[in-house]
Formats: C-alpha cells, sequence, structure tokens
C-alpha cells in the first residue's frame, strides 16, 4: 500500500471528508454545478482609464490586503456587479 504525504490543504480536506462535512451528488446535480462554477470563471480582459492618483490608492490598498491589485479592482467590481439592483450616483 502506498502511503502519500499529504500537506496542511489536503490534511484539512481529509480531515473534513472524515467528518461527514462533504456529500455526495449526483452525476446531474455535479455538472449542474461545475457549469456554474465554470461560468463564473470565464474572464474578460477590460481597459479602463483611470487617474493615476486613483490607481496609487488602490494600489497600496490592495498591498495592504495582501493582494495583486488587478485582483483587488476585480473583487471591487464583482462585489458591485453581485449587488441587488440599485441605483448607482455617478459623479459628473
Amino acid at each position: 500500500m502506498n502511503i502519500f504525504k499529504l500537506n496542511k490543504y489536503e490534511q484539512s480536506i481529509e480531515n473534513a471528508i472524515m467528518r461527514g462535512e462533504y456529500k455526495s451528488v449526483s452525476r446531474a446535480e455535479f455538472k449542474r454545478i461545475s457549469k456554474a462554477i465554470n461560468a463564473c470563471n470565464k474572464k474578460t480582459i477590460v481597459n479602463i482609464t483611470i487617474s493615476q492618483n486613483d490607481l496609487n490608492l488602490i494600489k497600496q490598498k490592495a498591498k495592504n490586503q495582501g493582494v495583486k491589485y488587478q485582483t483587488f479592482i476585480s473583487e471591487i467590481i464583482h462585489t458591485i456587479a453581485q449587488r441587488p439592483d440599485k441605483r448607482v450616483h455617478a459623479i459628473h
């Protein structure tokens, strides 16, 4: 019998399985879940123009959170996109 050394992440998954935190799903349910995950993972490149000052502030906030600034911007957009429809006020 081969015994594999698991890293911390893998070990946490195995422990969760042993505690019954995961459950089996039908093949149809698995396909539905996979399709939903894949739809969320599709990425599109967007080019925008923003002020250098705003970019510097965003980079600093991203650095404080330990993420890349592009990821930080993407998370901000995702958060706003997922909110219930409410009027967004733009400053002109």
